[in-house]
């Protein structure tokens, strides 16, 4: 698994080469907007509503003692719980609205890579197909992220487990960022399950490629580009595995 995450990650270099060479700039343009816009309104509706959280926390805790470290607890358990889920639902957010831009940005990524050929199993007649089968995975994926998400979030309460909880959020929702992007491409290949599958089998492609995806999501500009960058190299990973398994 590690070799498959090294090579996501290598491919990010490759998929800013073919960005340039093909000017793909303008699939640049909406992700952005919808990054921004998104982002800003749930950083301010987690940072009004955290404060609320934690005071009916404590106005619930129906002893006096220990009010003082109940008080402290419950401000940085709220605080972390919505910054968490507050991220899980931009995250999943950008991808979907952003969806219907990246997947026509990877079909001209995979033209360019195999020589003006798409994959067979993709018809135009089939797009509602296509939407039910992207949504059904779409919400497989954030009911799972959120459940691993809220089990690591209460191991975390252990001061002693805290930081390795926070690797293990950050890898989960990596793994689920990676599997939408390399959905963008599975779409033309697989059904439902056979999409799954596939991505089971390839699991580093799509930790390598959320890694990468989630720190420029994170960064004060990155998370501008972030889901047209990340659909060129998933493409370019998705490629590969697809290739390798024919021959």
């Amino acid at each position: 698994m590690l070799i498959e995450i090294l090579q996501a990650i290598r491919n990010y270099a490759r998929a800013w080469h073919i960005v340039n060479k093909l000017r793909l700039w303008p699939f640049f343009f909406i992700p952005a907007l919808i990054s921004l816009l998104l982002g800003g309104i749930i950083a301010w509706s987690a940072w009004s509503v955290a404060g609320s959280t934690a005071s009916w926390l404590i106005a619930h805790y129906p002893w006096t003692w220990g009010a003082a470290t109940v008080a402290k607890i419950a401000a940085v358990f709220s605080g972390l719980l919505l910054a968490a889920l507050g991220f899980i639902l931009y995250k999943n957010l950008v991808m979907i609205l952003a969806g219907p831009f990246m997947s026509p940005l990877s079909e001209k990524v995979e033209r360019h890579l195999t020589g003006g050929k798409t994959s067979p199993t993709w018809h135009a007649t089939h797009l509602l197909r296509d939407l039910i089968r992207g949504l059904r995975i779409a919400l497989r994926n954030i009911v799972r992220e959120l459940l691993l998400t809220f089990i690591l979030l209460l191991i975390g309460l252990i001061p002693a487990l805290s930081p390795f909880t926070s690797i293990g959020i950050f890898l989960v929702q990596s793994y689920f960022a990676g599997f939408g992007n390399m959905d963008y491409t599975l779409e033309r290949q697989f059904g439902y399950r056979d999409s799954i599958r596939f991505v089971q089998r390839h699991k580093g492609l799509a930790l390598g490629n959320g890694i990468l995806f989630m720190l420029l999501l994170l960064t004060g500009i990155g998370f501008l580009i972030a889901p047209p960058w990340a659909t060129v190299a998933s493409t370019l990973d998705t490629l590969e595995a697809l290739k390798k398994e024919k021959s």
